[in-house]
This record gives C-alpha cells, structure tokens and sequence, in this order.
C-alpha cells in the first residue's frame, strides 16, 4: 500500500449500531452526544467520520435521528483535523444547492469536508415524502447526472448541463478552491452501476463488512473498470469487537448478537421498507453478524493482536480507510484507540498516534 491506513468512525446518528436495548448503551442519537463523541475521536487519533443520512429513523419512526448535513456543518466548525464526510441521497437536493451546502462547510473547515453519495434503499422515507423513489438501476442513472454536476460546481466551473435528468443554465458557485481544488467524494453500493459511478466519479469506493476474499475481489474489479484520473482508493466498514483474549471478544460477542436477535420486530420493520434488490442487503443476508454495512462479517472479532493483524491484512488488500463501528460505542472506541492502534502502528512500522 502507498497510502497510509485513517480509521474513522460512524457516527450515532441513530443510535446503536449492534442493538437497540442494550442495556449498556441507552438509545441516544442527540446532537450532543454525537458531537462529544466526534471531538473525542478526533483527540484519540481517528482520522475521518462518517455521517450517515436519514431524515426519519429508519428503524422506528418514533425515535430520534441525527440531521447529516446541519450537524456536519457544526462539526466543522467544532472540530480542527478530523475529516467530516456527509451522506447524500441525490433525490433530497437539488445538485446546485447540495454543491453549494458541500463548498461552504468545506469552507467553514478548512478543507476537511468530503460528501458521500448513497443511492438509498429505504424506500419509505423517499415516497412519504411525495418523492419518486426510482428502481434501482434508475437510482444509480440519477445519481451519476446528478455527481456529474455536482463535481463540476464543487470544482468552480461554470456549468451547463442538460440531461434527462437535470438542466442547468451557466452556473458557477463561488468561492470554491479556497484549501484544495474540490471535497472529496466517496461513494457507497456494490452493484454493478454502483462500481460503475465509483471508477468513473469517485475518490473513494465504500466496501461494507465482509470476508477478506471477497474484499479482494470487489477492490480488483473496480481497479479494472475504466477510469481517468488518479486511481480510485478505498474504504471498508467493519464492526469491532477487540479484548485481551479472543475467548473474551467472542463472549461480548455472542452477548450483543442476543441482543439483536431481541430486534426482530425492528428488522421486519426494516425488511419491509427496504428495496430487495440493494446489493448491501444481499450482502449482509449471507452472515451471521452483528452491527450495519456488514458488521463482524470482516471478522474484526478477537484479541487485540488478531484484530490489528486482520485490519492490516484488509490494508495490505488496498483498504486505506477504515470505518468503524462499535457498541457500547465510547468505551469500546476508547479500548480500539488504546490497545489496536498502538499495535497497528507497530505492524506499519510507524510511531503510535498521539491521543
């Protein structure tokens, strides 16, 4: 690997990752909590965060939910180093004003803003809202005009652009390049159309949890799809759980894998909303985990040292952003920087990060 491994996290923006009643981590999706826990991570040595975007809670409608875009325009300015990376489903904004939202909170942080683009699945949330939620190969059609003109504007071009999609007459945002010449763009989804936008659009392709293998393949395919510019990188989300011995993380383990079994009602819910033919779902149907995008299905589960080695063999494979998970979320992110980063370091050959 030529660029160094950042760990991230995932923001609280609906709670628990793993299980909703979970003793040990009470349902809290605040502002507050999440802005705490990021100025946290950024202090312990995580390098990015990820945002994620609902507008309703997509696991019960009577729970909280964290707004992406305000909130990450006040982590921005709340924070001084770490990367703040937006979700966006395209079909909420308008390209103009989403790229205009995307270089002013790239302004107010001084070149740490990255958005990502998601081409949704739950399909509630879109068409009770009165909008068309179109079918999946559309979505990715959609989202692609939609990047289009949206990099172009981040990147201070004037724009004109008619599309079946969108038309836009001579527009150009400013300012613009004031740290760099444009956010960055990750992209999420493993579908063909996704890994399509990702080599085409993307500086970053968003992997879900899931076996090393696999993570091999995924990564060969989009490096051999066409490209122009420098060459796509990647990312990867995993849920950890890291102990003293592999006996031990398989305990807390099997601990909050009861736990979620005891979310059944709020997984049928989630089923029903969901588009079936959204390959992360696929994905995550075929193991046994616990945790979003994937979970353990990497197999982030054991001894500090087993988990440091199986991060190290993901970034040897071309990961170089690793986005984690954990529950209850702000000790176990505290444990991972305290015992897993010192030992990736070690594997890397690199002086630990200063917490």
């Amino acid at each position: 690997m030529t660029h160094p491994l950042r760990i991230g996290i995932w923001a609280l923006v609906h709670g628990n990752r793993a299980a909703l009643r979970d003793p040990l981590e009470p349902y809290d999706a605040s502002w507050r909590r999440n802005r705490n826990l990021i100025v946290e991570a950024e202090s312990l040595g995580y390098d990015c965060v990820l945002v994620a975007q609902h507008t309703m809670n997509p696991h019960r409608p009577d729970l909280g939910q964290l707004e992406a875009w305000t909130a990450s325009a006040a982590l921005a300015a709340e924070t001084r180093r770490i990367e703040i990376i937006a979700a966006i489903k395209p079909m909420l904004y308008h390209p103009v004003v989403l790229a205009k939202m995307a270089t002013q909170i790239e302004e107010i942080s001084n070149g740490r803003f990255a958005i990502n683009l998601v081409n949704a699945w739950n399909r509630k949330e879109i068409e009770d809202a009165g909008m068309v939620f179109r079918e999946h190969d559309e979505r990715y059609a959609y989202g692609t005009e939609w990047l289009s003109i949206v990099e172009r504007l981040m990147h201070g071009e004037t724009v004109n652009h008619e599309g079946r999609y969108f038309t836009v007459k001579d527009y150009v945002l400013s300012p613009t390049g004031l740290h760099r010449p444009r956010p960055r763009i990750y992209l999420g989804g493993e579908s063909p159309p996704a890994r399509d936008l990702a080599a085409a659009l993307a500086d970053v392709w968003f992997i879900n949890g899931q076996p090393l293998e696999n993570v091999q393949a995924l990564i060969a395919d989009v490096r051999a799809r066409p490209r122009q510019g420098p060459p796509v990188r990647f990312g990867l989300s995993t849920f950890v759980i890291a102990r003293e011995t592999e006996a031990e993380a398989q305990e807390e383990y099997r601990r909050l894998l009861a736990l979620a079994k005891e979310d059944a009602d709020i997984k049928a819910y989630v089923r029903a909303n969901t588009d079936p033919s959204v390959q992360m779902r696929k994905t995550q149907a075929r193991y046994e985990s616990v945790g979003t995008n994937g979970g353990t299905s990497g197999g982030t589960v054991g001894s500090y040292d087993q988990v440091a080695e199986r991060i190290a063999q993901f970034h040897a494979a071309g990961i170089d952003t690793l986005l984690t998970q954990f529950q209850p979320f702000e000790p176990e992110m505290r444990r991972f920087a305290q015992h897993v980063m010192p030992r990736l370091a070690a594997l890397r050959g690199e002086q630990p990060r200063a917490a």
